[in-house]
């Protein structure tokens, strides 16, 4: 996991590493490639991290239309497949760094995907509600901060719609799963690759298990 170096996080608004843009090829199966550009002071500058490729791999069609959300950008590997997946929905790529929201940007447009809408969290509108939420989510900023981060963007899901999220186990993957639980909601392990587990969040009243 790249965390901007010596000098910075990459989950700080301004990162204090210094600039040296580098790229990076995403390939799938079914989109792309997109070469990306990168930089130091985001995360994982220099290629695309595992638990990113796996959820990439590994979670069923985005909705077709709707707002879809990409928690922790980075610079834009999920949300430009999203928005390639899904090319009437809207996909918010959100993160508090700058440095990544930027990069999205600018990645977005080299790749022609004009779905891609690229904000910090306080920029997006509160009526916004979201049919599903992708996210690798930043395990380092802390137990505490992070259930507070994941329960505030879950409870902005539409009703049917889903949270997944990839999570290594010697990151704490199994007890996120069963911290969810203890929040009323349903957490299903839906795959599991090089240690990473990809979650499946749903409201109980939709519980499909």
């Amino acid at each position: 996991m790249d965390v901007g170096g010596p000098t910075g996080q990459y989950f700080e608004e301004r990162p204090r590493a210094r600039s040296r843009r580098g790229s990076v090829r995403l390939v799938l199966p079914d989109v792309g490639p997109f070469d990306l550009v990168t930089d130091r002071g985001v995360f994982s500058a220099d290629g695309i991290d595992v638990g990113t490729m796996v959820l990439l791999r590994k979670i069923p069609p985005p909705p077709e239309a709707g707002h879809l959300l990409d928690l922790g950008c980075g610079y834009g590997p999920m949300a430009l497949a999203l928005a390639s997946r899904s090319p009437a929905a809207t996909v918010w790529a959100v993160d508090v760094n700058e440095r990544a929201l930027a990069l999205t940007s600018e990645n977005a447009r080299s790749a022609g995907l004009s779905n891609v809408t690229v904000a910090t969290p306080r920029d997006v509108p509160e009526a916004v509600r979201f049919a599903a939420i992708y996210s690798n989510p930043p395990i380092r900023i802390g137990k505490a901060e992070l259930h507070d981060l994941l329960m505030r963007w879950i409870d902005r899901l539409e009703p049917a719609g889903s949270a997944w999220f990839v999570v290594h186990r010697n990151l704490g993957s199994d007890s996120l799963a069963r911290w969810f639980a203890e929040q009323g909601l349903h957490a299903k392990r839906r795959a599991s690759t090089r240690g990473y587990r990809l979650l499946e969040v749903l409201r109980p009243q939709l519980n499909p298990f």
